[in-house]
């Protein structure tokens, strides 16, 4: 599903895109005066490419939603939604591949240091957000979480709705511990490569292999046991997204494609020269 932003929100965050994404890259890497504007073109670039070659795609792919969204759905076409945005998400990577790579290449010492830092920093805050010492606590902001994203989608959220998300979430075999370590081995073994690549004098399509490699097993765990683990998660999220929006009334349905026709509109218009 894509990020559920407002109809005017969207516009200016996507029109405010590669200014905000050198601000969240900055904070990881530390870019020196010389780096900067390399970095701000290449972001401009991709940002250009989007625009011009994907936003049509991603306003078609809503507009097949608002057909889905009229009826019942199965866990199946669940998760065929999920895996086509996630396609969507994947060739959006592999065209800044290129350009990454070299960024990478560029970084020192200090600054792979100061990124191992700034994740160790994000892991703190994740283990906050996901990892209440109070079984019940974490219960109830998973639940809190997901009736967020629900209610953005379908509007308000009714007693019988909560109770459903909440039987679900509850029979999920998601381990927000088993999660955030697969997360920190994922940024370990980013770090790791960042160190080698120096060492073995890496040329651009080896960083470039490499990167893909890792991002591919970000997606799916080299691991079988994390990998297995993962795939029950997926199809537990499916069903659960499947049966929530069976729960639905046709208001709540009709809210559902008011807000992606509006999300549909955005793209259009974003996508324009």
């Amino acid at each position: 599903m894509p990020a559920l932003f407002s109809c005017s929100a969207m516009r200016l965050t996507y029109d405010q895109g590669p200014l905000l994404a050198y601000w969240w890259l900055d904070n990881y890497a530390d870019f020196t005066s010389e780096q900067t504007p390399r970095v701000k073109r290449t972001l401009a670039d991709w940002f250009s490419w989007h625009r011009a070659t994907q936003l049509t795609d991603y306003a078609q792919g809503l507009v097949s939603l608002q057909a889905l969204a009229v009826n019942p759905i199965t866990p199946v076409q669940a998760c065929q939604l999920a895996d086509s945005w996630q396609r969507r998400a994947e060739k959006a990577f592999d065209q800044a591949v290129p350009a990454v790579a070299e960024h990478l290449r560029s970084l020192s010492a200090e600054q792979v240091t100061h990124l191992e830092r700034r994740q160790l920093v994000k892991q703190e805050e994740m283990v906050a957000e996901y990892l209440q010492a109070d079984p019940a606590e974490r219960q109830k902001a998973a639940l809190q979480r997901t009736l967020s994203r629900a209610e953005s989608l379908y509007g308000k959220v009714d007693d019988s709705q909560r109770r459903l998300l909440a039987a679900g979430l509850a029979l999920s075999p998601f381990n927000p511990t088993t999660w955030l370590a697969e997360r920190r081995q994922r940024q370990s073994d980013l770090v790791r490569l960042l160190q080698q690549w120096p060492v073995d004098k890496a040329d651009a399509a080896a960083v470039q292999a490499g990167l893909r490699r890792w991002a591919a097993d970000t997606v799916q765990s080299p691991r079988p046991e994390y990998a297995a683990y993962s795939a029950r998660v997926t199809q537990a999220n499916c069903a659960l997204a499947a049966q929530f929006h069976n729960s639905t009334t046709a208001a709540q349905r009709q809210h559902a494609i008011d807000k992606l026709k509006g999300w549909e509109g955005d793209l259009r218009a974003l996508s324009q020269p």
